[in-house]
């Protein structure tokens, strides 16, 4: 059941990372500065990836589920929260302070790729 849980929630993120691609490439271009833009778009890239990681994460958890397993789904989703969003809210807002919250996210995201990577050992 984990893995179909994960596979929602890669979908899930990847139907708001292209939205957001959209709205960032036809609704942003004009009303950010190309720096604030290409940290939007940092963002999108990043939730893309992990989105497609979830599916990875949906796999493993048929092959080998586990605690690693879901901690590397868990990784990979508050990550995307923590550096995407944080990335979106500063690019939309300006204010910069916004960025220190970026490297946390950025660590879950290694976690979850230690996370995954270990499960591979038992499956």
């Amino acid at each position: 059941m984990a893995d179909l849980f994960w596979a929602r929630a890669g979908s899930f993120l990847m139907l708001v990372a292209v939205a957001a691609g959209a709205f960032g490439a036809h609704g942003l271009r004009q009303k950010l500065t190309p720096d604030l833009l290409a940290v939007f778009e940092t963002g999108v890239r990043y939730q893309a990836y992990h989105a497609l990681a979830l599916f990875a994460v949906a796999w493993m958890a048929q092959r080998a589920p586990g605690r690693l397993v879901d901690s590397a789904g868990w990784c990979f989703l508050w990550g995307v929260a923590l550096f995407s969003g944080s990335l979106y809210a500063l690019a939309l807002t300006g204010v910069r302070k916004l960025g220190a919250i970026t490297p946390i996210g950025g660590l879950l995201f290694l976690i979850g790729w230690l996370c995954l990577l270990l499960s591979s050992r038992s499956a």
